[in-house]
């Protein structure tokens, strides 16, 4: 069975954006040390044009082949002018609203979400499920989520949008790795309690 991994930025306090949903703020924290990290770990989670500008678009899959996101964090692609954030995955995006796929590569998922991902799950392969955001869909899927990969950068939101956007009773997972870097960012690896 493939995990299913929430691999997400949050501020200290637990927000992936501002009240807008915007996270641009925690973009300065993205130094050369966190993308040494990134390059190593999880290449496959920066999207496909900032892999070729940063120079390791070739470096292979470590841990997912697939990437499955909401329709706001879709539409930021979308606003950019691109379609497939994500080609070096296999992407799906979870939508009421998106009827069509902009994008012959890109699946959109309008019906039974927890049924797809359970197939998603059921496949067989070596690498995982990247659950992308955003808070909405992770709210819809906590009960699918097999482990947490918090990157978590040294900013205090104050309110914004929560890492799971849904109400739910508590969840108890186990604390596996906490990585550190010199600029205060942290990445929290979790494996869900069953």
């Amino acid at each position: 069975m493939r995990k299913l991994t929430y691999f997400i930025a949050c501020s200290i306090d637990g927000f992936i954006g501002d009240p807008s949903g915007d996270a641009t703020s925690m973009y300065r924290f993205v130094d050369e040390e966190f993308l040494s990290f990134l390059k190593a770990e999880h290449p496959e989670t920066v999207p496909a044009e900032a892999r070729k500008a940063l120079g390791f678009h070739e470096a292979e899959s470590r841990r997912f082949d697939t990437v499955i996101q909401g329709r706001a964090s879709y539409q930021l692609a979308l606003d950019a002018g691109i379609t497939s954030p994500y080609s070096h995955l296999r992407e799906l995006v979870a939508s009421r609203t998106l009827t069509e796929s902009p994008d012959a590569d890109v699946e959109v998922i309008s019906g039974d979400l927890i049924g797809r991902v359970r197939e998603l799950k059921a496949e067989k392969s070596d690498l995982g499920i990247w659950l992308c955001g955003g808070s909405q869909l992770a709210g819809e899927l906590i009960d699918e989520v097999d482990e947490l990969v918090i990157k978590t950068y040294p900013l205090v939101y104050g309110s914004g949008m929560t890492m799971f956007g849904a109400d739910f009773n508590a969840l108890e997972f186990t604390l596996d790795d906490v990585r550190t870097f010199g600029n205060g960012a942290l990445v929290r690896t979790y494996s869900r309690k069953r």
